[in-house]
Parts: structure tokens; sequence; C-alpha cells
């Protein structure tokens, strides 16, 4: 930590014409839009479940359930839609959730039947992304809204259209990443000891559920300190750093390089260690929750807590900008290997004043995918080159 750094307050504007305030008409407009977007989404894939669903997701719930949300929800869109002409403000946000829900009537609504499904290797995670939405917003956004750490943040923050494109591209591509972590772990099969998975698996519950994590981070630990400390790497995960305004959504930008590669890398010590099934969903469940909590924009004080996990305290000062914090809190579920291994930054009174990479990024889904390339296609340019 660098004693002679002068901490500062963040300066967030306020940005009125951005927020969300009762009787304009806004909140109506945009939770028409979002649930008869979803609702349509959620249609199509009870007419096509072999490509829109994912078969790990759907032994989790009861499709038939899930069709009374979808009722619910198609109705509030239209609820919604109406009352931006009630309010007489974003009528166009209301008629497009107007439109988006009527295709979904038009197309079977919830009343589509339900039956066997035929899994394939491939398909989009439709109901995954619907689930996640609609879980991130209600628990996440609430969260903010209660206790947030910058109250003048807006939700329509810049760059949250960009975020939410990551969102849905990233939890629509979860079966290509899973079937590309699979074939990458079947190459670590030689280190696979029955003797070992046995230990594990008579442990009690609590303790294999430690172990994953402890394991994870691990490997998390080293592969994002190599993404930050290998030149050739950095613009990969520069993606995810160029964010300047952190909330839920935030955590969701990630070039898909990163993406894959994560993933396949924290199921090695997972395949090794081949614990019961249970430990493994609950990991999953913790893992998909934290890394959305430590992006959020809240103060919540987690006590003690934050000197065994991963907090949004301690999670944004690794995304923060200032020089004392660059290249500092590795740690994707615990602290602990960011103090072993000297890369931790805590300043207990602070919170950070500036986010985001020391040199901008584009701003598009497209210049960014294409960043990485152009960083590594300038470095093999010739000097002196035009």
């Amino acid at each position: 930590m660098d004693e002679q750094y002068q901490y500062q307050q963040r300066d967030v504007p306020a940005r009125p014409h951005k927020a969300f305030r009762l009787g304009e008409g806004k909140i109506s407009g945009y939770a028409s839009v979002f649930l008869g977007a979803l609702s349509l989404l959620a249609v199509l894939a009870y007419l096509y479940p072999s490509y829109l669903t994912t078969t790990e997701l759907r032994a989790v719930y009861d499709a038939k359930e899930l069709q009374q949300v979808l009722k619910y929800g198609m109705y509030f869109s239209l609820f919604f839609g109406l009352l931006t002409f009630v309010l007489g403000g974003y009528r166009r946000l209301g008629i497009t959730g107007i439109g988006l829900t009527s295709l979904a009537f038009f197309l079977g609504g919830w009343q589509i039947p339900v039956g066997p499904v035929a899994p394939k290797a491939l398909s989009l995670g439709v109901d995954w992304l619907i689930l996640a939405f609609l879980g991130s917003v209600f628990v996440f956004m609430t969260l903010e809204k209660l206790l947030p750490r910058y109250k003048d943040q807006v939700i329509l923050r810049p760059g949250w259209g960009l975020d939410l494109w990551y969102f849905v591209f990233n939890h629509l591509a979860i079966s290509a990443i899973l079937l590309y972590a699979n074939y990458h772990v079947s190459h670590f099969h030689w280190a696979v000891s029955d003797e070992v998975q046995a230990w594990v698996q008579a442990l009690p519950l609590w303790v294999q559920v430690v172990a994953i994590i402890l394991a994870a981070d691990f490997v998390l630990y080293w592969e994002h300190r190599l993404f930050h400390e290998v030149g050739f790497l950095w613009p990969i995960h520069a993606v995810h750093h160029s964010v300047e305004d952190l909330d839920w959504l935030a955590g969701s930008r990630g070039h898909f390089i990163q993406m894959f590669s994560e993933r396949a890398m924290v199921m090695v010590p997972l395949y090794l260690l081949g614990p019961d099934k249970a430990a493994l969903d609950i990991y999953v469940a913790f893992a998909a929750l934290q890394a959305v909590l430590i992006h959020c924009n809240t103060r919540l004080h987690f006590g003690p807590i934050k000197y065994l996990l991963v907090t949004p305290w301690f999670h944004h000062w690794h995304h923060s900008s200032e020089k004392p914090a660059i290249d500092t809190n590795y740690g994707a579920h615990t602290p602990i290997y960011d103090w072993l291994f000297g890369t931790l930054h805590v300043p207990s009174k602070h919170w950070p004043a500036h986010y985001g990479t020391t040199k901008p990024l584009p701003r598009s889904f497209m210049g960014q995918l294409w960043y990485p390339f152009a960083c590594w296609l300038a470095r093999r340019k010739p000097q002196g080159a035009d």
C-alpha cells in the first residue's frame, strides 16, 4: 500500500435526465419493454426447448410452474405499457413492450405444451438468461437502491447498454462455454486419483464446499494475475476493466476469450477433486452470486466476513485505476491468496475515486471484441512502418 498516496472522494455526476422517477412513465416504459422481451424469449424457449434451453438448467427448474411466472410477466408487461399512456410519458417504450408481449401471445403464450426435450450438444441458454436477469434485477438492483455506495449513480449510467449486451451474450453462450470447459478438463484424466476423490467425498459437505472454493480460487487467482501482468494477455482482460461505473451489471463485461478460459481453468480443480454433486451445486450457486455481488454499487458492510471472502469493497479496489490499486486484489472468492502473495490493497477507510483503465478502450461491443487482436497486430508491426 502506498502510504504517500492522497485518497480522494469519488465524484459521481447526478445525471437527473437519466434517473428513474415515479409518475413520469419511464419506469413503466422500461418495465414493459424488459418484461415483454423476456416473455417473448420465454415463449420461444418453450417452442424450441432443444435449441434455446440448457440441459443442465432444465434439471433444476419445473417448466410447467414457470409458465405461471410467464403468465404474470406478460400481463404486467401489458399493464406497464398501458400505464405509460395514462402517465403521458415514454409512450414509445410502452408501445414496444405491448408489441413484444402481443407477439408472445400470438405464438402461444404460457399455454404451450411442455413435454420431453431432446438434448442438443449446443444450444442457446435463453432459460439461463431469463432467470439470471430476473433474479439479478430483483436481488442486486434492490440492494443497490436500498444501500447504495454512490447514491447519485443512476441505473442507466454510461455504458449500461453495452454491459447489458455482454450480459445477454455471455448467458446465451453458456452451453458453448460448458462444452469447451468439459473438453478442456478431459485432457487431465491422467491426473485423476480415485483414492483422492473417495477421500474428498467422505468429507462433510461444508468441508467439501470450502475445499472447492479454496482450490478454485487458487487457479482463478493465478489466471487473473497472468491476465494483468503478462503484456500479451492484458488486452483481453482490459475489456473487463474498461467499465468506469461499477454496478451489478458491470461484471458481465468481458472478452469472450476470457470467459471461455476462466470457465475451462476453474473446472480443472473441480474435476480432479471429484466432490459430491451437492457440494458442486452449492459452489456454482455461490460463485455465480458472488461474481455479481462484488461489482455492485453497495455500501453493505460485511463485518469480519470481508477478511474471509471477496466483497464489493475489496473488488472495487481491483477495478480502480489509481496507482496504488493497479495490479492488486486478484482473488475471486477470498482475499487469502492476495495476502499470501503480496498483492493485497485494502485501505480500510477509503473507496476508489476512479475506475476503468488508464488508457481508454473502444466503447462499442465490436470495438472491444477486436481490441486484443488490434493490440497484438500493432506489436507485430515492424518499427517505423506506416
